[in-house]
């Protein structure tokens, strides 16, 4: 291939590369507007085909976090689709993948049974393990008030609502569309006592 041919190449991919980086910052935020409220949201899509019995709060779980974030908004996967949140139950103790989950990208969440055998709510579970999802790590030891103290709260606490440190954090995860190409932890956290 002729040189001069190889440099237009060369020219016309460094021109992609930039204008795909450019269209990737978040423009700023107009007088008067904060940087939040012009944020996209990022919409992850979950998929709960092979959780069974888990249903119920599932959905408890995915309404608190929608009803307490605007950055990221939680959605079941219409058949067909791939999900970002795998969800399954299983007979052992909850764990999931660390994120914060990105679009394209994949994590699991395992709903397990023996949290709920040993007395811990289940909407709870589920709020807790979704948060991992979300990129927020363990509190433990922890108060009830912190959604992601998980089994040191105990098994009386019932608490599904992320506080307010829980909250911004998941708002700034998902705060630009630089942030949804950021790369993800693959850690697995497993829930035990």
């Amino acid at each position: 291939m002729p040189l001069g041919t190889w440099l237009k190449a060369g020219t016309t991919s460094a021109a992609l590369v930039l204008a795909m980086a450019g269209a990737a910052t978040a423009a700023p935020a107009p007088a008067g507007e904060s940087a939040t409220a012009q944020a996209a949201t990022v919409t992850l899509r979950y998929d709960d085909s092979r959780a069974a019995g888990w249903e119920t709060a599932i959905a408890a779980g995915v309404a608190s976090w929608n009803a307490n974030v605007s950055n990221v908004h939680l959605v079941e996967a219409a058949p067909g689709t791939v999900p970002e949140i795998v969800i399954v139950a299983t007979t052992g103790w909850p764990q999931a993948t660390l994120g914060p989950v990105r679009p394209g990208r994949q994590v699991r969440v395992e709903l397990g049974s023996q949290a709920v055998d040993q007395g811990y709510n289940k909407t709870r579970i589920a709020a807790h393990e979704l948060g991992h999802s979300l990129g927020l790590p363990d509190t433990k030891p922890g108060p009830c008030s912190q959604l992601m103290s998980g089994s040191s709260a105990g098994t009386a606490c019932t608490n599904a609502t992320p506080n307010a440190t829980e909250r911004s954090r998941v708002q700034s995860a998902y705060a630009s569309a630089i942030a949804t190409l950021a790369p993800t932890d693959s850690r697995i956290l497993i829930d035990a006592p």
